[in-house]
């Protein structure tokens, strides 16, 4: 079986959507360190802390956004790229079993 052409739409939604969760995954990571920052005072800077805290929470906001617009349009380049790259060699040959 050889793919020689991809929807770049329905590529790009999938890859949008597993964009999202690393977001999400990659923003809890970050808004724990940054929370743990805070509740040790960052240095003595209670404004320090509180910039901290709220960049933390704002972290499980904005990097699903971020990271899934960004894997949306990054994916949908690709997948109109690969297009043009298979229609010159031929495409990728898969087995199935």
């Amino acid at each position: 079986m050889t793919i020689t052409r991809v929807g770049p739409l329905s590529v790009a939604k999938i890859a949008g959507l597993l964009g999202v969760v690393i977001g999400l995954i990659a923003g809890g990571f970050f808004s724990l360190f940054s929370l743990a920052g805070a509740a040790i005072g960052a240095g003595g800077a209670e404004d320090r802390a509180m910039f901290g805290a709220f960049f933390g929470v704002g972290a499980i906001i904005l990097f699903p956004i971020f990271y899934g617009c960004m894997a949306f349009v990054m994916t949908l380049i690709q997948a109109a790229l690969f297009n043009v790259a298979a229609n010159l060699v031929g495409g990728v040959e898969i087995e199935a079993r």
